[in-house]
Parts: C-alpha cells; structure tokens; sequence
C-alpha cells in the first residue's frame, strides 16, 4: 500500500512538470477578461430584475 502511494505521488510530479503554465501576463489579461464579463453579465441581470419587477409592479 505505502509503495502504490509512494509511487502516485512520484507520478503526480512528473505531470505536473508536463504541465504548460501560462505566463504571469496570460495569466492577468485572462483574469482581467473574467472579471469584466462577470460585470458586464451582472449589470445585464441586474436590468433584466428592475424591468421585470417595474413589469409586475406597474401592469399586475
């Protein structure tokens, strides 16, 4: 058991040296763009809420 466990281990850092990180600037810009379009989708919710709620209070 200790030796399958040792030998996962062994093999999980072997992949993570086979991983291709992004850069620092990669990184940024791509938070950066997550960032703005969780924005952008909020305020569209947002207004979509007030226009339905100004709907049921105004015609209901």
């Amino acid at each position: 058991m200790l030796s399958r466990l040792i030998s996962y281990f062994q093999e999980t850092k072997l992949e993570f040296r086979r991983v291709n990180w992004p850069t620092r600037q990669e990184t940024i810009r791509l938070t950066l763009i997550v960032i703005v379009f969780s924005l952008v989708l909020a305020a569209f919710l947002g207004l979509l809420d007030i226009l339905f709620h100004y709907i049921l209070v105004n015609l209901i």
